[in-house]
């Protein structure tokens, strides 16, 4: 059991202190978060902890997981793309079986509480099928800069029946929407098994479980198979590095219970990479083991994120906090997290050659590595831990339940 005492030492005794004093009005204040998986993505390894701390401070928080259809979720996929700028049909077929999973999970679900939360656009619509009483607060997590126009349409319609919403950069946050709106940068817990400290003799074994060789360096990206997440792009870029630096990639993947696209995305890539993967320079690892995940990010030489699209992107999170120079695409949350040059690198998403060039310098320059690694560690501590963002979300239920 997660407990905010676990953090001392990790976090200042004051900003501990001031968790409770937000927290002093809220006792026994009932809530619950709505969302559609309870693991494989950022949203889930947020709440995880993030509810249990909630408790914890005196606030009787509760988790429920929206059930779909594998229709459902193939839908609310093209929703989530769309939403990032993604081409969408939108049909009244689809409008149709949204509502109608939202309506039927609304029957037997029942929300008599004090405030609710709602992540993401799966259980969106849920809001439409209460007699509401209470706040609702929208999170949203993904990037809303450019969102699919009819789409946007389609779901302000549900949006504009919240109290607050949520988004997780100031570039997300919408002129034409008229409810009060808020930034929540996410966070990550640093004593989970994917955080906390883990010792090489543990890091050597998990590389031998899997099968990853060590001999050579390694770049990895960690990440949902995705196309936001451009893999067959990192794959381009880890053949121009090779050609400077002999070295291996790891793509060290994972595929939610709410992504049926991770599937065909993964056949996609493993195509693009089939002859550099049979020669062992390209490794695909599942990462459905927190403590492989772990290893990993600290094991590697250099963390690619080379996405198109991301509301804030924990994985950069991660290997920041565990030191591993980090050479990232200049979009969405990531740039909160780097300082370009500092903390790491950042880049436009489709700058191949930039991406490779800023690898092979840093498998080429070790103190330059140890430098960065050091300043992404500090600022991870001071601004992306668990216990900021609970301090968020307290400060934003006394604005509403005050």
């Amino acid at each position: 059991m997660l407990r905010l005492d676990d953090f001392r030492g990790l976090v200042d005794d004051t900003n501990l202190a001031e968790i409770h004093r937000r927290a002093r009005k809220l006792h026994r204040v009932h809530i619950v978060h709505l969302n559609a998986t309870y693991q494989g993505g950022g949203v889930a390894e947020i709440l995880y902890p993030l509810v249990m701390l909630m408790d914890d401070v005196g606030v009787d928080a509760g988790w429920r997981i929206l059930h779909g259809s594998q229709e459902f979720f193939e839908i609310t996929k093209s929703f989530h793309n769309a939403l990032q700028g993604g081409d969408l049909k939108l049909t009244e077929e689809k409008r149709q079986t949204y509502c109608r999973v939202n309506e039927n999970f609304s029957r037997f679900t029942h929300l008599n509480h004090d405030c609710v939360i709602v992540h993401d656009p799966q259980p969106l619509s849920l809001i439409q099928y209460y007699r509401k009483t209470q706040p609702w607060i929208w999170r949203c997590h993904i990037d809303l800069t450019a969102p699919h126009k009819a789409l946007w349409s389609f779901l302000k319609g549900f949006i504009l029946k919240y109290d607050q919403v949520a988004v997780s950069s100031e570039d997300y946050l919408k002129e034409d929407l008229p409810v009060d709106q808020r930034i929540v940068v996410p966070a990550i817990n640093p004593l989970s098994a994917k955080n906390r400290d883990i010792s090489d003799k543990m890091v050597a074994k998990m590389f031998e479980k899997a099968g990853i060789p060590t001999e050579k360096p390694i770049i990895t990206q960690v990440s949902r198979l995705d196309p936001w997440k451009d893999p067959e792009g990192v794959v381009d870029v880890f053949q121009r590095v090779k050609q400077k630096v002999d070295c291996r990639l790891v793509l060290c993947y994972n595929i939610a219970s709410d992504d049926p696209e991770g599937y065909r995305m993964y056949n996609k890539v493993y195509r693009k990479a089939e002859a550099m993967s049979k020669k062992g320079d390209v490794v695909f690892v599942v990462g459905n083991n927190e403590t492989l995940v772990n290893a990993v990010q600290r094991r590697s030489d250099v963390i690619i994120q080379k996405s198109i699209r991301e509301g804030f992107c924990l994985a950069v999170t991660e290997a920041l906090w565990k030191g591993t120079p980090v050479v990232a695409s200049a979009i969405g949350g990531i740039p909160l997290q780097i300082d370009d040059g500092n903390s790491g690198f950042l880049l436009k998403p489709d700058d191949n050659q930039g991406f490779a060039d800023r690898i092979v310098h840093l498998l080429q320059d070790k103190k330059l590595c140890e430098h960065i690694g050091q300043q992404a560690k500090e600022k991870v501590r001071k601004h992306f831990l668990i216990t900021r963002l609970l301090s968020d979300y307290l400060d934003m239920l006394n604005s509403l339940l005050s």
